[in-house]
């Protein structure tokens, strides 16, 4: 089986919920701290054609995000995203999870458990 991607920020709780509940399932995955190593280019636009979600979905519209003077309507589309997260990694939304051609935004922490549900016993 594939491996899972967990792209985590270990001060977000929904992200730890999200991890420990892959752990509590004995799901392993590859745990990516996208503020340490931030995702390139390419890691963007693949985790974006892999989401339902609309492109503007992966962004946090939180306190930082105002801080910057940013507008929501900016970011609509798939470009507009990635060339913000390139700049603003803190601002994309977490815990993402990814497998094989799936992602979802793990809001809340028990939606990661979705990629999981065709190959769990």
């Amino acid at each position: 089986m594939e491996c899972l991607r967990l792209y985590h920020n270990p001060d977000c709780s929904k992200s730890r919920g999200a991890l420990a509940l892959l752990r509590e399932h004995g799901i392993e995955c590859e745990v990516i701290e996208y503020l340490a190593t931030p995702p390139d280019r390419a890691e963007l636009e693949a985790v974006l054609a892999r989401l339902p979600d609309p492109p503007a979905d992966l962004v946090r519209e939180d306190a930082r995000f105002r801080e910057l003077g940013l507008d929501a309507a900016d970011y609509q589309t798939a470009d507009a995203v990635i060339e913000l997260l390139l700049e603003h990694p803190e601002l994309m939304q977490r815990p993402i999870g990814v497998l094989g051609k799936r992602a979802v935004l793990a809001r809340p922490s028990e939606r990661v458990l979705e990629l999981t549900r065709d190959t769990r016993s």
